[in-house]
């Protein structure tokens, strides 16, 4: 395929996918219909004579070649008309965004937090500056650890373990995708556990239909390297994919006494299909997916003083030298498509992952002083005497300045079956799409948190003789069965799209150093309602509501609720046959009741890891403005313009206290931490046949690392 219909392919994908206004189902002005008309009786002419000329073609040669009888069998199937794919009934949603793989394609990065920065609504908190584990939030949820984002491959959740513990230390590398869609209005009631913060889908490379493939090698400073290959083969009814992706970077941190602070890791992915044959009226199609994952890390939760990062924000203490992430992970999964002639599939999908990770690390000291003691101000009296063991400038003198290194080694298994069905009717006055879906999953946690004491000898850890101690040893587990319903119906200018998801979860856990056993129950019905109306035949309007919500980790006491929101949107799309397209949407989510946890990121100390609270009553608001627009130059150049800024404010409406430092002594009015009040990001390139000049640049505004208000 060459490279003009490659363009012309992925800015249709784009159109029709991403910005399509609604009704999203085909919808023409009278001038299109009376085109049409004329086109269909143009077509009746050419059939009747193409008929006319087969039947003589058929009276002069009675007998023929089998292969030439398969091929034009082939080549008579009729073709397909295509109203909406996969999850179009959901992207109606005036919140719903894509990135396609021109657009990945053009960014060159391997960090998903640089593609997710273009899109309006979406926040990223970069932790350790490769995009290793990000930090997404959308439209004012947390973004800590995307915990309160769906996140999904190929529409299969990829979290360790998204009920039982839905922290995201496990993300997809982005060289090996196609496509990102992020999901922010009522369609995302179609994908859960989480419908507060939306969702978000990757879509991995497809199985080529022809022998194809490709290689990339870059080098870039620190030095860092990327090494990505792929491979596809096709035959008439079978297909195979293998692709591998190799990224490492030395570090760009600087520890105290000399080491490592870079990483290597490594994806591989094994894709294949089988189909029956597709001229048949029933067609069948079995896809096979298997990747294994693993990686390496020298990385740190240990922070910095004001000062020392004022100096130097790329140092490490002495004492984060032991601090490493590793794991590994193998993911299955077999799918099978059944499509009944042109309106109707259905979607049969097995799954299970397999999550192991051990992160090793900087706990506390040895009398349990945070490092957060220390370094508040370490300048003088017992937060001196512990900054100078911390950054290896004085050695361990008692028991109680030793160092704490603790090993989280957890396992994760994630699997389940989910079935959807999708039925379309086309009407010469009105059209109708509907989804339905069911999953039953089941994923599950084991922690084994230890710590070993150090002492601080001449700017190096040295091993205390003291046993290793468990600090935790629990095992988490949580069974869901979700349903849900989308329906699209389009009349004239008029598009209304439903929905609705039901989700029941029982979570367990059993605590092996107690002896403690938990069980609870959750139920939940969540809604949904979008709208749209098209006012003129590139300027439409869409506005839609529906229930966020949350469900409460396995182990929490019955007095915390799952967190639960109305979420309200409303805006205006123009888009005109040029391509061109601006978008204004503002949003209002009213938190019924904002769920924080505890974290080690956050600051929370061991005992108090992964316990959740209510926050109460949060008020999030903003709007979202998205443009783009080409300049023609050619029939083979253009330049490519696009744009887009996010504006928030989020504060809580209730007090409350936590043991979490972001969340410890909150009062109404306080602003929530880490949702910038202002960013956006813009883009300029000259785009040629032959070649591609690109710039781009980002604005995140200032983020509060507290609840507060006021200047501070």
């Amino acid at each position: 395929m060459d490279t003009q219909t490659t363009r012309t392919l992925s800015l249709l994908t784009a159109l029709f996918i991403s910005w399509a206004p609604a009704p999203l189902l085909a919808q023409e002005s009278e001038e299109d219909l009376e085109d049409l008309e004329d086109l269909e009786a143009l077509d009746a002419m050419m059939e009747e004579e193409e008929g006319m000329d087969a039947l003589a073609q058929e009276e002069e040669d009675t007998e023929g070649d089998p292969e030439e009888e398969r091929l034009e069998d082939l080549s008579s199937l009729s073709t397909v008309q295509v109203f909406y794919e996969a999850e179009d009934i959901a992207k109606s949603s005036i919140g719903t965004s894509t990135v396609d793989e021109e657009q990945l394609q053009a960014m060159e990065q391997e960090n998903v937090e640089a593609h997710l920065l273009i899109v309006p609504g979406v926040y990223m908190r970069g932790e350790d500056g490769f995009g290793l584990r990000p930090n997404i939030g959308i439209r004012g949820a947390n973004s800590e650890r995307s915990k309160k984002v769906t996140l999904m491959e190929d529409e299969i959740l990829f979290g360790p373990a998204p009920y039982s513990a839905p922290a995201a230390y496990y993300f997809p590398v982005m060289p090996r995708m196609t496509g990102l869609e992020v999901y922010k209005g009522p369609g995302s009631v179609a994908f859960g556990p989480n419908t507060i913060g939306g969702a978000i889908n990757l879509r991995s490379r497809e199985v080529p239909n022809s022998t194809r493939g490709g290689l990339k090698v870059a080098i870039g400073s620190f030095p860092s390297g990327t090494l990505h290959a792929w491979q596809g083969v096709s035959g008439e009814r079978t297909g195979l994919l293998i692709e591998g992706v190799h990224l490492q970077s030395a570090g760009f941190k600087e520890l105290d006494g000399g080491g490592p602070t870079g990483f290597r890791r490594s994806e591989v992915m094994l894709k294949s299909f089988a189909t029956s044959d597709p001229s048949r009226e029933i067609f069948h199609k079995v896809t096979l997916k298997g990747i294994a994952s693993t990686e390496r890390s020298h990385e740190t939760y240990l922070g910095l003083s004001d000062a020392d990062f004022e100096a130097n924000p790329y140092r490490r203490y002495a004492s984060s030298a032991l601090d490493e992430m590793s794991w590994w992970r193998l993911a299955l999964s077999a799918s099978h498509r059944m499509e009944a002639g042109d309106n109707f599939d259905l979607t049969t999908t097995l799954y299970r992952h397999d999550f192991t990770r051990r992160w090793k690390k900087f706990n506390s000291f040895g009398d349990g002083t945070s490092a957060e003691f220390a370094l508040q101000d370490p300048s003088s009296g017992r937060r001196k005497l512990f900054y100078d063991v911390l950054v290896g400038e004085q050695d361990s003198s008692t028991d109680d300045d030793e160092i704490i290194v603790g090993t989280n080694a957890r396992q994760f298994v994630s699997q389940g079956a989910q079935w959807k069905a999708r039925l379309r009717h086309q009407a010469e006055s009105w059209s109708n799409a509907a989804e339905f879906g069911v999953r039953l999953h089941h994923d599950s946690i084991a922690r084994n948190h230890t710590e070993e004491r150090y002492r601080m000898q001449d700017g190096a850890l040295e091993r205390t003789q003291e046993d290793e101690r468990t600090a935790t040893l629990n095992e988490d587990r949580s069974l869901a069965l979700a349903v849900h319903l989308l329906d699209q119906l389009n009349i004239a200018r008029f598009t209304l799209t439903p929905g609705m998801r039901f989700e029941r979860i029982r979570t367990e856990r059993d605590d092996l150093l107690t002896g403690q056993s938990f069980e609870r129950p959750q139920q939940v019905f969540i809604p949904g309602l979008g709208a749209g109306m098209r006012v003129w035949k590139s300027l439409s309007f869409l506005a839609g509501v529906h229930r966020g919500f949350s469900p409460v980790a396995p182990g929490q006491p019955e007095s915390v609720t799952p967190e639960t929101s109305i979420s309200y949107e409303g805006g205006l799309r123009w888009l005109d046959a040029r391509d061109s397209l601006l978008e204004v949407v503002g949003f209002y989510n009213d938190y019924r009741n904002l769920v924080g946890d505890c974290s080690f990121s956050a600051g929370c100390v061991e005992q108090d890891l992964d316990d959740q609270f209510n926050a109460g009553r949060a008020r999030i608001f903003g709007a979202e403005a998205a443009a783009h627009h080409d300049i023609p130059l050619s029939t083979t150049r253009h330049i490519a313009l696009r744009g887009a800024y996010t504006y928030t404010q989020a504060s809580f409406l209730t007090d409350f206290r936590s043991s979490n430092p972001q969340l410890a002594d909150v009062q109404a009015g306080d602003q929530l931490p880490y949702i910038p009040a202002h960013q956006a990001s813009a883009g300029a390139g000259l785009v040629d046949e032959h070649f591609e000049l690109r710039a781009s640049a980002s604005f995140v505004g200032e983020m509060r690392e507290q609840a507060s208000q006021g200047e501070d």
